[in-house]
């Protein structure tokens, strides 16, 4: 059986790493297409995949419909040569529109509520959604429900175990006190560019933290001299190892906030995306409501008193542990199922 892997986010490389290679060591054959932007192509340079690059991000009108002309062409050309059974990727018009021109079984994975412009054209395209079970969206007889998140089939005890070895080749003693901090550039299209941490906020945020520990800043952009003292000195692969052994997550990402979450490891958010003001993502509640996981704010000083809460409390660790065990015992493996799933869709 054959899989081609459309990945062009950094985040599409952690989701499928394990299914790639589930997939490979049961013999089957894999093909991934990826793109430059952020680090997808040096993630998957990082964990020894090879991959074809078929685009770099563009921007602006003109540069997004130039990109996307070039992916679709070469997209076409390399499944029209590979013939894949099944075709994989986040929901996109060119990934689900290759697969019906070449007669692959398109399955695309959604993980959030929101639908885009371009949700009703992709998802008629598409065979099947792949949907985690808390989802508050309804697609009919196309889709295939897993009760898990979807950050579990990178995350998953089965997948990680968090290596402290590894963060001692940079320097970093991970028994020792220290947050994570991550600040992103607000550039997508679901982004709010007024909301998040201001300048000020990042200013007084590593103040308190400085207090507690070392503080190590991931930044989708670069940092203001002041705060570069504080930047992460390890490739960008290693952040769920620094993440696993940290006292606390702060940051205006969902995505590296659901992560420390799910790791076990106290995560407090300041919201960015401009779909969470009026309704809060399903996945972001049930983590912050249900396991206590999470603690999202609109107001970046609220965060700010929420870390000082925190960092006050003397069974912080083994709190969150057990928080973090309850929410395994509910959950499944995501990349198990995954890998179930293409092979009885490819193999129809």
């Amino acid at each position: 059986m054959r899989v081609l892997f459309d990945l062009y986010h950094p985040a599409h490389v952690h989701l499928y790493k394990n299914a790639i290679r589930e997939m490979e060591r049961e013999g089957h054959e894999t093909l991934i297409a990826s793109r430059k932007k952020d680090l997808t192509v040096e993630l998957l340079d990082a964990y020894g995949f090879n991959h074809e690059i078929l685009s770099t991000k563009k921007s602006g009108g003109i540069g997004t419909f130039s990109e996307v002309t070039k992916r679709f062409i070469k997209l076409y050309l390399i499944a029209n040569e590979f013939e894949p059974d099944v075709i994989t990727g986040r929901p996109n018009p060119v990934t689900s529109a290759i697969g019906r021109l070449t007669g692959a079984t398109t399955i695309l994975l959604k993980d959030s509520d929101y639908r885009t412009i371009h949700s009703k054209l992709t998802y008629r395209m598409a065979d099947l959604l792949y949907i985690p079970e808390n989802l508050e969206i309804d697609v009919g007889a196309m889709e295939h429900r897993v009760n898990g998140f979807q950050e579990l089939a990178y995350l998953h005890p089965k997948w990680f175990e968090p290596n402290p070895r590894l963060l001692k080749e940079y320097g970093i003693s991970p028994f020792d006190d220290y947050v994570v901090v991550r600040f992103i550039g607000k550039d997508a299209y679901h982004d709010d560019s007024q909301k998040g941490f201001s300048r000020s906020g990042r200013q007084q945020l590593i103040s308190t933290l400085s207090e507690h520990g070392d503080v190590y800043i991931t930044s989708e952009k670069p940092l203001e001299p002041e705060f570069t003292p504080f930047q992460l000195p390890i490739p960008p692969h290693l952040i769920h190892h620094l993440l696993s052994f940290a006292n606390l997550f702060v940051g205006d990402s969902g995505t590296m906030a659901t992560e420390a979450a799910i790791l076990g490891t106290p995560a407090v958010r300041v919201r960015t995306n401009s779909f969470t003001v009026e309704k809060e993502l399903s996945n972001f509640r049930i983590l912050e409501e249900e396991y206590g996981l999470l603690h999202s704010f609109e107001n970046q000083f609220a965060a700010i008193d929420q870390v000082n809460t925190l960092l006050q409390q003397s069974n912080l660790a083994s709190d969150w542990g057990l928080r973090r065990d309850k929410m395994l015992a509910d959950k499944v493996d995501v990349t198990e199922d995954m890998v179930s799933l293409f092979l009885n869709e490819g193999q129809k």
